[in-house]
């Protein structure tokens, strides 16, 4: 589709990207119906996805240099300058470069259980940059979905996406809405429920072994409150260990190193 300059902060047609910095405005404005990848590598990964495009807004000079790609697709892109993508944003967005896209229906646990080896179960995560850290990590390193309790962030926050580098668009994301339950199901589905802790009684992460066959779910929490107790008392307790005078681990790095270890790509 031949792109369309666009010279006016207000033109209607941009109505996706106002506020991008506002997360209220935000979730009140997308709901469950589109979201926002903003980059070139992150929309490169969006074009690639199944998600369907909204339509595209762009600098000029990011413009020459997705061409190719941009002229392939059936969505309006519109072209704008610096100052239009700033005042539209609310900050100069330098990347020069965000789309939107249709969220789809939600991903249901019946849908993704059958095919499922490895889950990531997030509770209580609500920072959306470490949401983002966790979800390029389980895509690199072989998770097969992830599976978020009601207070965890938004997975298609604007932010989330970019950290994931797009990658969270190429994997199954599951919102629970009861939560007791759905642990409880994976449990019957024979997961082996592994609970990610500091705590210097838990077992090394070293000493776990895996065969063919055997399916994981690797639970992690929040930085600081960590998994509830209720959680913890249904899961087999996981540690990473550490050189006695450090305290802890950034819980995307430490889900990283689960991955890596318990996960195949």
């Amino acid at each position: 589709m031949e792109p369309v300059a666009i010279t006016n902060a207000e033109d209607p047609r941009l109505a996706d990207y106002v506020g991008l910095r506002d997360p209220q405005h935000r979730r009140k404005l997308e709901g469950d119906e589109f979201f926002i990848a903003e980059g070139i590598n992150v929309i490169e990964r969006l074009v690639a996805s199944d998600y369907e495009m909204r339509s595209v807004l762009v600098t000029s000079q990011r413009y020459e240099r997705m061409e190719p790609m941009l002229s392939k697709q059936s969505c309006p892109v519109y072209i704008a300058s610096r100052d239009v993508l700033a005042q539209v944003a609310g900050f100069d967005l330098h990347r020069g470069a965000v789309a939107s896209a249709h969220r789809g229906p939600a991903t249901t646990l019946d849908s993704v259980l059958p095919g499922c080896h490895t889950i990531a179960v997030l509770e209580g995560l609500n920072d959306p940059e470490n949401l983002g850290a966790i979800a390029r990590s389980a895509r690199a390193l072989g998770v097969d979905a992830l599976l978020l309790d009601p207070t965890c962030a938004d997975p298609f926050y604007r932010r989330t996406v970019r950290v994931s580098m797009g990658e969270v668009l190429f994997l199954p994301v599951v919102r629970s809405i009861d939560w007791s339950t759905d642990l409880q199901r994976l449990a019957d589905s024979n997961f082996r429920m592994l609970a990610l802790t500091p705590s210097p009684t838990a077992q090394s992460i070293y000493d776990l072994t895996r065969s063919p066959g055997d399916r994981i779910a690797l639970l992690l929490g929040a930085e600081g409150p960590g998994l509830s107790t209720r959680t913890l008392a249904r899961s087999e307790r996981v540690r990473i260990p550490l050189r006695t005078d450090a305290d802890s681990l950034n819980v995307g790095h430490a889900a990283a190193i689960a991955f890596a270890l318990l996960a195949a790509p």
